[in-house]
């Protein structure tokens, strides 16, 4: 799987065309639509190369227009300021001349101060559960092979759900273990990049787990609209991190999503916060 991963490391590897404009580009799958998570991690590596000696502590993102896979996407960098412990950068991605997305990321120099987190609540281990193609099938009876073939390739990011019986109380939630699939450079940039790609993949699917609605639900359109986190601890996303997901809200076709992201040892590295469309699709 070293493989696979090897390309999401190329594909968060960003063009520089100019100063502070770089270019991106999708890979070659059957998508209407470029993956938000995607983007995400690519604005990222974008600000990320106009700051030196800083992490990145917080990122807030809005989804303005579905991404056209087929061509490259423009991302520009505005260098909005440069204090003595923090920096912040905005990014716009533009297609066609218009932006399909924003992200604003804040870096700070490493600093010390006092500490306190929420305990990471009980899962099994993650080497005790389905491997994500077993569960997937599991769940897949009555659809086309094409469907089939699309949920089953090959992926970056290795996915583990825990049963629901082991979760806790709470329909609007789920504890699912994530990490890449394959060996990273140590670049706290990259891990924190690849973590961004990887905390869309799921987290809006816990808005959707009471009211019956599946991935490829033809009766509700489904999208992220925004999209923030806040980055805590250290951590290697090649390790194995507990993503506690949980859904407060779902109104006026939006549903709220909350994610928490922990070490394999405890320790609270990444919050998660999204919104996303639930819209019911009015019968033909």
């Amino acid at each position: 799987m070293q493989d696979v991963l090897d390309r999401l490391i190329e594909l968060l590897d960003l063009e520089e065309l100019e100063v502070n404009i770089f270019r991106g580009r999708s890979p070659q799958e059957n998508r209407q639509r470029v993956f938000g998570g995607q983007v995400a991690g690519q604005a990222l590596v974008a600000a990320g190369r106009t700051v030196e000696d800083r992490v990145v502590h917080s990122l807030h993102a809005y989804f303005l227009r579905p991404g056209d896979p087929t061509i490259p996407i423009l991302y520009e960098v505005d260098r909005i300021r440069d204090g003595r412990s923090f920096t912040t950068r905005r990014v716009v991605a533009i297609q066609r001349g218009r932006a399909i997305f924003h992200l604003s990321a804040s870096f700070q120099k490493a600093e010390d101060g006092p500490e306190h987190q929420d305990a990471m609540p009980d899962a099994p281990d993650p080497d005790t559960l389905e491997p994500w193609a077993e569960w997937m099938t599991e769940r897949l009876g009555g659809v086309s092979d094409a469907v089939k073939q699309w949920f089953l390739r090959d992926r970056p990011i290795e996915v583990r759900y825990v049963p629901p019986a082991a979760q806790g109380p709470g329909k609007a939630r789920q504890l699912v273990w994530i990490r890449a699939r394959g060996e990273l450079p140590d670049s706290p940039l990259l891990h924190q990049c690849v973590v961004a790609y990887a905390s869309d993949l799921t987290l809006l699917d816990t808005a959707q787990i009471p009211h019956g609605i599946t991935w490829a639900d033809p009766r509700y359109q489904v999208a992220s609209l925004d999209h923030a986190m806040w980055f805590h601890r250290p951590f290697r996303a090649d390790d194995w991190l507990l993503y506690v997901q949980e859904s407060p809200s779902a109104a006026a076709a939006r549903g709220l999503c909350m994610g928490h992201l922990f070490t394999r040892d405890g320790r609270l590295a990444v919050v998660v916060a999204q919104e996303g469309l639930m819209r019911p699709v009015a019968p033909r």
